[in-house]
């Protein structure tokens, strides 16, 4: 059980520390031009604290578990890579289809970034679980 405490933690904060940069970097000056009449004024905390709660439970379950059960990052990379390419893809694809604001810019950016990040988080919290709680 503190293995998977350790692995969700430090999955956690290598998948936020990311995130916060894209969404306070990259994010306003991607999104606001494109879709900016339908962002809220101020992120809703409620919905994104469970968001990431939500989500980093999948990552350690889908990837970063599958790698440490293996002793390769590479596997928690490859499929924390591959679930973030498909709930991004999923959330992407859903509004392209309902909203008429939404575009294919912002669905291939996000769903790259989706990528990225959930396999660059479930990688480095594989690797410090390893570290961490060793083994």
């Amino acid at each position: 059980m503190t293995r998977v405490v350790v692995a969700y933690v430090a999955t956690l904060a290598v998948f936020a520390a990311l995130d916060f940069v894209w969404l306070t970097q990259v994010g306003p000056s991607l999104y606001q031009p494109l879709i900016g009449s339908i962002l809220a004024p101020e992120p809703r905390m409620g919905p994104a604290v469970l968001f990431y709660a939500l989500y980093i439970v999948g990552l350690v379950y889908f990837a970063v578990l599958p790698g440490l059960a293996c002793a390769r990052w590479q596997v928690a990379l490859l499929k924390g890579a591959l679930f973030g390419f498909f709930a991004y893809a999923t959330y992407d694809l859903t509004n392209q289809a309902t909203l008429i604001i939404w575009n294919s810019r912002i669905t291939m950016l996000d769903m790259a970034w989706g990528s990225f990040v959930s396999g660059v988080g479930s990688a480095g919290g594989c690797l410090i679980t390893r570290y961490v709680a060793k083994g």
